[in-house]
């Protein structure tokens, strides 16, 4: 554990997918167009997605993750379905694009700002996705900044994206709670400096990555109680 834990809290940024878009809220939809199979194909669609992210990353070969997410759905279409019409995928990729918020988010992202902290969004969603999703999901003017992987042609878990937390908010790294529902992000931004905050949703295990978080929770409510403790 760094030795940011006794940093005060002064901003926080959040990964978006997986911590305050459900990814898998489009699975209702899959199962609609894939009976049986919507369950195993908004899982693969994922994996996929990050997957591909991960590879562009360490090559040097940046694609817009829209494109990403799309380049992720044909792979898990072409294993799981392999009859669905472009219709179908258009209809999968607009309900991508406007993922429902986890319930608790809106009020615990109120309950920060009321705090004073400044929020960020720090996301591999390049700009346009991620202005979508926050205005589909009502979550216009909560955060004061929306830093996307588009404006440094890389993706997580490479330091230029996560330098754009501390340059936007203006705060030395150590004093910024990084939130992500990914242990493996939640990991890497500790590894840069960041406070860090695992919403661990699932009850998945620790990544095996000779560190951990600094805190870990089931719900973005308990973020505001973590940072509420660590106020500057």
């Amino acid at each position: 554990m760094s030795k940011n834990s006794d940093h005060p809290i002064r901003a926080v940024a959040f990964d978006a997918y997986g911590t305050l878009f459900d990814v898998h809220s489009v699975m209702s939809l899959a199962e609609q167009i894939c009976p049986g199979r919507g369950e195993a194909l908004s899982m693969l669609w994922r994996q996929k997605q990050i997957e591909y992210s991960w590879l562009r990353a360490m090559s040097g070969r940046y694609k817009p993750f829209w494109e990403i997410t799309r380049d992720a759905l044909r792979f898990a279409v072409a294993r799981l379905a392999p009859e669905l019409a472009p219709a179908a995928e258009a209809r999968l990729m607009n309900q991508y694009a406007s993922l429902s918020a986890f319930p608790e988010n809106i009020g615990a992202l109120r309950e920060l700002r009321a705090l004073g902290l400044p929020l960020a969004i720090l996301t591999n969603g390049n700009r346009e996705m991620i202005e979508v999703s926050v205005r589909s999901s009502g979550m216009e003017g909560l955060f004061a900044h929306l830093l996307s992987s588009e404006s440094v042609q890389t993706f997580k878990t490479r330091d230029a994206i996560y330098d754009l937390g501390p340059q936007a908010l203006g705060v030395p790294v150590s004093d910024i709670l990084f939130v992500s529902s990914n242990c493996w992000d939640a990991i890497a931004a500790t590894w840069y400096g960041y406070r860090s905050f695992w919403i661990n949703r699932t009850g998945a295990p620790l990544e095996v990555l000779d560190t951990a978080p600094h805190a870990t929770g089931s719900l973005l409510t308990e973020v505001v109680s973590y940072a509420r403790e660590r106020l500057a």
